[in-house]
């Protein structure tokens, strides 16, 4: 028990270390301005610059990209519950490749399809006049929109199916119509997976770095992430804008956090009990079913093919200027970006090695906090469990701001700021989480018998530990290894700000090919990133399902 104390202890310190140092230090030197508490400095620093442009720009942008994703994953998600669609779980995978696509990958594939020009106008030469209308900030809420629907799809279509049917059953007992029954029952029953899943929609959409810096950049839409990136990465360096505009970020982000989980907690009631109901479906006619299937279709369409048809034609192309002709397709660009010693083949085997360091020591502290949380009973335990979740509760640019800060400052005795390490701790502390509450959630459903049979049986705690506990951990920690990998190899934000000079990662070797005009060399390595990633994580799921703890 006391080794288990000191565990709970440590856990709880380094967290504080990695997480909530970088954060309080965002906002200690946000206010303390030449010597002096000035609370009022961040407001002051952006009326000052003139940044108030940016900051509504963020709000604005946030507000529409959730009221767009409600839009696409609403009927999405009633009609993948309560239709006959339900029976085609495969669309749950396919709906998920748009989030797991990076972000300014997707804008570029827009970008290139809608452009002047663009393939959309060689195609269809009299959609011409899409492209003027496209590029505005109704473009760039529909990429993001399009980009973020599956998070809150897959909240919303789980907490439809909880309802069950017994509840439309009593309304329509009662005489209620269907739209009676979808706005006073079912609506009011997901009021607050909705809002948990919408503030999740906010906060990704604040913290969005890619698609702003490819497609905002382009017509002139700035937002904070991208104020932030500007200050910190171009000279002059100016910290104090950056921590300024970092602490308003989190500020709005906090108070969001707040609302939402006052307005769950009134909203939230037990669906779930001990008497089984029976599903309703409805949708069986063929008028109703060939109108659902050209809904998914139209939004697959749009959220995934327009994106990758760009992409992969445009990796593929002798010249652009030539346009999409069989007669101007070639695989030189995968030759030169596969060519060993190449700057892009360091860049893929960098994250590689980067992805692999991150997610092996993610798996090994995030395993480390979720055991020491354990059932959260006691207050150190609930502090560990809301530290390690912090990372996905706040923008990424604002922790990566503190991070820099923290390692970078004088006083810190490791220095490992500007090296290999500084982009593996930043990884591991961005996606911990992943990896916590995959474990948590595996180990919450462990029951203490198990334990205490080998206890009985005379195991020692560590042999308890290492042929029972953690065998029967393992599909959670991999999730978490899968998770982290995966996102490891695609991040942009931390790998721009924290690679040392001269070193590239594909994602940043990508966001220079975009930069500098060589679109087919950037698109070639996206699709050879995503291939990787996609192939590697089908090997490791059939490996997983294939063992016998899945048994």
């Amino acid at each position: 028990m006391r080794i288990k104390r000191m565990g709970t202890f440590l856990a709880l310190l380094l967290l504080a270390v990695l997480v909530v140092l970088p954060l309080l230090w965002v906002s200690f030197k946000s206010i303390w301005i030449n010597g002096t508490l000035d609370l009022l400095a961040p407001i002051r620093t952006v009326l000052e610059k003139d940044l108030t442009g940016v900051f509504s720009h963020s709000l604005i942008l946030g507000v529409s990209v959730v009221a767009g994703c409600t839009l696409l994953a609403l009927p999405l998600a009633w009609l993948m519950a309560k239709t006959p669609l339900r029976k085609h779980r495969w669309l749950d995978i396919v709906l998920l490749i748009p989030f797991m696509t990076p972000p300014y990958i997707g804008s570029m594939g827009w970008i290139l399809f809608m452009q002047p020009r663009g393939y959309l106008e060689q195609l269809f030469p009299g959609a011409k006049w899409v492209s003027s209308h496209f590029f505005s900030l109704f473009g760039m809420i529909t990429i993001m929109s399009l980009h973020l629907f599956p998070f809150l799809y897959l909240i919303l279509r789980n907490a439809i199916l909880q309802i069950g049917g017994n509840k439309e059953e009593a309304a329509a007992v009662h005489g209620a119509s269907f739209m009676y029954t979808v706005r006073r029952v079912m609506l009011p029953l997901v009021f607050s997976s909705y809002v948990m899943g919408a503030l999740l929609i906010f906060v990704k959409t604040l913290a969005e770095f890619g698609t702003p810096a490819t497609f905002g950049r382009r017509i002139g839409y700035f937002v904070l992430t991208t104020e932030i990136q500007a200050s910190i990465s171009s000279w002059p360096v100016d910290f104090g804008k950056a921590t300024s505009l970092a602490s308003l970020l989190l500020l709005a982000c906090l108070t969001l956090w707040y609302i939402q989980s006052i307005v769950v907690r009134k909203h939230s009631y037990n669906l779930v009990g001990g008497k089984g109901s029976r599903e309703k479906i409805v949708g069986h006619r063929s008028w109703q079913q060939a109108l659902a299937w050209v809904y998914v279709v139209l939004l697959l369409g749009a959220a995934i093919g327009i994106p990758y048809f760009s992409i992969v034609s445009a990796s593929l192309m002798k010249l652009r200027g030539n346009g999409l002709a069989w007669t101007n397709l070639t695989l030189q660009h995968y030759g030169e970006l596969l060519t060993w010693g190449s700057p892009s083949m360091k860049a893929l085997t960098n994250s590689m090695g980067l992805a692999l360091l991150a997610a092996c020591l993610a798996v090994a502290l995030g395993t480390w906090f979720a055991l020491s949380i354990g059932r959260a009973k006691q207050l150190p335990q609930r502090m560990t469990d809301m530290f390690s979740l912090l990372p996905n509760t706040v923008p990424d640019m604002v922790l990566v701001v503190g991070l820099i800060m923290v390692w970078n400052a004088p006083w810190m005795p490791i220095h490992i700021y500007n090296t290999y390490g500084m982009v593996v701790l930043t990884y591991v502390v961005f996606f911990l989480p992943y990896t916590v509450q995959y474990v948590k959630a595996r180990n919450g459903q462990l029951d203490e018998s198990l334990r205490q049979a080998g206890q009985v049986f005379g195991g020692k705690p560590w042999y308890v530990f290492r042929r029972i506990v953690l065998p029967l951990l393992l599909p959670g920690m991999l999730a978490g290894w899968m998770m982290t990998f995966t996102i490891s190899l695609r991040e942009l934000v931390a790998s721009l700000m924290v690679l040392p000079p001269s070193m590239q990662t594909s994602a940043t070797y990508i966001f220079a090919q975009f930069e500098q005009g060589q679109l087919s060399l950037g698109m070639a390595m996206a699709v050879v990133s995503v291939g990787l990633t996609t192939g590697l994580l089908l090997i490791v799921n059939n490996m997983n399902s294939n063992r016998k703890w899945n048994a």
